[in-house]
C-alpha cells in the first residue's frame, strides 16, 4: 500500500513552493514525521515530513520544480522492501530462486548506511564544502539532526579544525575527459533559491519606490560593555539567555521611536499611518541566508524579555523552524551587520517599513573626552529611510536619542 506525501499548507496567500532537496531518496527507510524533503518559500524553507513510516517511493519533483499546496510530490511505501522479502521466500521459488534471493539482499544494507550516516548536505552547503576541498564528515554540524549549516562550514575553515577531503579511490578517468588540475577557468550556474529571489525582487522594489537616503552617526559603546560585563553572569543565571547587545539597541530604538513617532509610521496611498506600538523586525542568519523575523510589541518587553526572544529566533532559523506568521508586519528593522565584522554600511528599507537601523562593528578609535584624546569602543550607526515621509531633522533626532540611551543607558530606566 502507498501513501501520497503532499505539500502541506505553507501559509497565508502562500500558494507554491520549490523543491529545495530531497532528504530521502527512492528505497530508504523513513520513520513517520521523519524530514524527507525540504521546500522553499518565499520567505523560509520548510521541511516535508513523513505521514507513515515505509520506504520511500518515486519522487514525482526534482529539486527546483514549483509545486503547488495540496499536490503529491511523492509517495511512501509502507512495508516496502522489509515486507516482500517473506512474501518472495514463501513463494515456490523455481531453480534460479536462490540467486534471485540473493541478488537483492545487499540493497537494504545501503539503506542503513544512509539511515545512520551523516545527514544530507543542502545545496549551498555542498558548494562551500566542495569550495574548499573539505570532508564534511570532519565537521560538527549544529543544524537539525545534527545538519551542517554554512556556518559550522566557515568557522571550521576559519579554526582549520576540518580535514581536507579524501581523494576520491575510483578508476583514473581518460585523459580527454579530465579537467584542468591547475590554471582552468571554470563557471558554475546555480538556480537561484526561491527566498534569494524574493529577497532580490524586494530589495529592487524598494530602491524603485521609496526615496532612499541614509543618515549616520557614532556611538561610544562603553557604558553598555561595563554593564554587560558586570551583569551578564547574573542575568544569564536568571534569565537563562545570556545577555548580548541588541537587547540594549532594541529597548533604545523603541524609545527613540515613540520620541520620532514618522521613524515607526508607513506610507499608505496618500495616507500616513502612525503606530503606537513598535514590532521590531531583527535581521537573523539562517542557513539560506537572512530571514527576518518580528519580535512583537517590543515596546513592552524588557532586556531579558528581548534577549530570550532573539535567542529563540536564531535558533529555529538555524533548525528551520520559523513560521511565516513570525516574520509579517514588522514596523522598523535592526540588521546587525558588525557580526559579521561590517565597518559601515547603508542598509536597504524593507517595504512597506520607512527605516532600518544598521549596526556595524564595535573598534576602538581615538574620541576627545575632555580635552584629552582616549581610546573608547566605537560603533557607527546607519538609518537608511524613506525620505518622502521622514526629513533628515527626524532621522538625525532619533539617532542622538539612540545614541544618548546607549551612551548613559540610565536613561532607559527613567525614561529620558
Amino acid at each position: 500500500m502507498a501513501t501520497d506525501v503532499k505539500v502541506p499548507v505553507l501559509g497565508e496567500s502562500i500558494t507554491e513552493a520549490t523543491i529545495g532537496e530531497w532528504l530521502k531518496q527512492p528505497g530508504d527507510p523513513v520513520k513517520a514525521d521523519e524530514p524527507i524533503a525540504s521546500l522553499e518559500t518565499d520567505k523560509v524553507a520548510v521541511e516535508v515530513p513523513s505521514p507513515v513510516a515505509g520506504v520511500m517511493g518515486a519522487h514525482a519533483a526534482k529539486p527546483g520544480d514549483t509545486v503547488e499546496v495540496g499536490a503529491v510530490i511523492a509517495v511512501i511505501e509502507e512495508g516496502g522492501a522489509a515486507a516482500s522479502a517473506p512474501a518472495a521466500a514463501a513463494k515456490p521459488a523455481p531453480a534460479a530462486a536462490p540467486a534471485q534471493i540473493v541478488a537483492p539482499a545487499p540493497a537494504p544494507a545501503p539503506a542503513a548506511d544512509d539511515e545512520s550516516g551523516p545527514p544530507p548536505l543542502s545545496p549551498a552547503v555542498r558548494r562551500l564544502v566542495l569550495e574548499h576541498g573539505l570532508d564534511p564528515s570532519s565537521i560538527k554540524g549544529s543544524g537539525k539532526d545534527g545538519r551542517l549549516t554554512k556556518d559550522d562550514v566557515m568557522a571550521a575553515v576559519k579554526s582549520g579544525a576540518a580535514q581536507p577531503a579524501a581523494a576520491p579511490a575510483t578508476t583514473p578517468a581518460p585523459a580527454t575527459a579530465a579537467l584542468p588540475a591547475t590554471g582552468g577557468r571554470r563557471e558554475e550556474r546555480v538556480r537561484m533559491t526561491r527566498l534569494r529571489q524574493t529577497i532580490a525582487r524586494r530589495l529592487k522594489e524598494a530602491q524603485d519606490t521609496a526615496a532612499m537616503l541614509t543618515t549616520f552617526n557614532d556611538v561610544d559603546m562603553t557604558a553598555v560593555m561595563e554593564a554587560r560585563a558586570k551583569y551578564k553572569d547574573l542575568f544569564e543565571k536568571k534569565h537563562g539567555v545570556r545577555l548580548g547587545f541588541m537587547g540594549f539597541f532594541v529597548k533604545a530604538a523603541c524609545q527613540a521611536l515613540k520620541d520620532v513617532p514618522s521613524v515607526n509610521a508607513s506610507i499608505d496611498g496618500d495616507e500616513i499611518v502612525y503606530r503606537d506600538y513598535v514590532d521590531v523586525s531583527v535581521a537573523v542568519s539562517a542557513p539560506n541566508g537572512l530571514v527576518v523575523p518580528v519580535i512583537r510589541d517590543a515596546q513592552d518587553l524588557s532586556v531579558a524579555g528581548i534577549e530570550r526572544t532573539i535567542g529563540d529566533f536564531g535558533k529555529r532559523a538555524k533548525d528551520g523552524t520559523l513560521k511565516m506568521d513570525e516574520m509579517k508586519g514588522g514596523t522598523f528593522t535592526i540588521s546587525n551587520g558588525g557580526v559579521f565584522g561590517s565597518l559601515m554600511s547603508t542598509p536597504i528599507i524593507n517595504p512597506p517599513q520607512s527605516a532600518v537601523l544598521g549596526l556595524h562593528r564595535i573598534e576602538e578609535r581615538p574620541v576627545v573626552r575632555d580635552g584629552q584624546i582616549v581610546a573608547r569602543p566605537m560603533m557607527y550607526l546607519a538609518l537608511s529611510y524613506d525620505h518622502r515621509l521622514i526629513d533628515g531633522r527626524e532621522a538625525v533626532t532619533f539617532l542622538v536619542a539612540l545614541k544618548n540611551a546607549i551612551e548613559d543607558p540610565t536613561r532607559l530606566l527613567i525614561d529620558l
